[in-house]
């Protein structure tokens, strides 16, 4: 063979994957759950488009790794998605890919049994039977786009998409996000510059051509309309957080100069809280301040939290894994979460007034 020796060096072995097609014939959408995704991706745009005066909440584990855990949370996140409506639309945060610094665990579709066994055709299938129970329970579902091949399979589950620090400058994910169905957030960059985030949006609001696969796993150009619901989130840089007025009307100002839509989510976590998720009802309050205050370009948060709070590694002996608590961020936990979002809608209706 003339390539033996040049081609695949370092590959140790191609292991089959279902196609998206096989996998949503598999596991398919169905009215209920299709009904969730749109009415949240057109809530989101509403809000996103200022018709919409609420806000949006993007809340949940830093990543599902338990999805019995995950569904428990999911009910409880509905029950009470319903009591803020008015004030605040509520999606549920669903990572199930996690982009690692250096090494550690990669998130439920790599690895779903925790042991580096890298199941990830059976973790891409318990993946969206996790999403399908969650759109049915009427929640819309928000995750991280990180692998490029990975919407084909689950982006018809998604109703909000975000691009995290360590990719926002990549061009293959502008790329990716000018093609998704969803709003995208794109993150500050892990330095905080507000160039990149600026020049991530103009890039992924703008058609491309790039390579990729089909519903039907075949190599394929996609060409994009480019997306014309992204927006920044803010989730602190190395130098500390960036959800202070003055940060925010540094980056309003560059928005305005690019003649870009002023649209800021803010992420109370990450550096936000400096990685203490005890800081997270503290930023929190700090920008529900700046709201009453007059600001009009904050229209979303992310939190992260959880069942009980804090977080834990992940044990060699997995019975001895706590249920509902993190193995990956530290999270707030749920009577946080709960108080945390009442007293928000409390505050945001009274601003309101009658």
């Amino acid at each position: 063979m003339v390539t033996k020796g040049i081609d695949n060096v370092n590959v140790a072995a191609f292991d089959p994957m279902p196609t998206p097609q096989q996998m949503h014939a598999l596991l398919p959408l169905g009215d209920e759950a299709a009904h969730t995704v749109r009415s949240g991706r057109r809530q989101l745009e509403d809000i996103l488009a200022r018709k919409d005066k609420r806000l949006f909440v993007i809340v949940g584990p830093c990543s599902i790794h338990d999805t019995v855990a995950g569904l428990d949370y999911a009910r409880r996140l509905f029950a009470l998605s319903q009591k803020v409506k008015d004030s605040m639309l509520l999606v549920m945060r669903v990572y199930f890919e996690k982009p690692r610094t250096s090494v550690g665990w990669k998130g439920f579709v790599n690895d779903p049994y925790l042991d580096d066994s890298f199941r990830v055709a059976e973790g891409m299938q318990r993946a969206r039977q996790f999403l399908l129970e969650v759109a049915r329970l009427g929640l819309p579902a928000a995750a991280e786009a990180l692998d490029p091949v990975s919407p084909q399979y689950l982006g018809d589950l998604i109703g909000w998409t975000a691009i995290g620090a360590r990719t926002t400058e990549s061009q293959t994910h502008r790329e990716m996000a000018s093609g998704l169905s969803t709003p995208v957030g794109f993150k500050n960059g892990i330095d905080g510059n507000i160039g990149s985030m600026v020049n991530a949006l103009l890039s992924a609001m703008r058609p491309h051509s790039f390579l990729g696969i089909n519903a039907q796993g075949l190599s394929s150009i996609i060409r994009t309309k480019g997306n014309p619901y992204c927006h920044i989130v803010l989730r602190g840089a190395e130098n500390g957080p960036n959800y202070s007025a003055t940060h925010i009307a540094q980056v309003e100002a560059a928005l305005r100069k690019a003649q870009l839509p002023c649209n800021l989510v803010v992420d109370c976590s990450h550096a936000n809280s400096q990685k203490n998720h005890h800081k997270q009802p503290e930023v929190f309050a700090n920008c529900l301040e700046q709201l009453a205050q007059g600001n009009k370009s904050i229209v979303g948060f992310m939190l992260e939290s959880f069942i009980e709070e804090g977080n834990q590694p992940i044990p060699k002996d997995l019975s001895k894994l706590r249920y509902g608590l993190s193995v990956t961020d530290a999270c707030i936990g749920w009577e946080c979460t709960e108080s945390m979002l009442l007293d928000a809608h409390a505050q945001l209706q009274k601003q309101r007034g009658p």
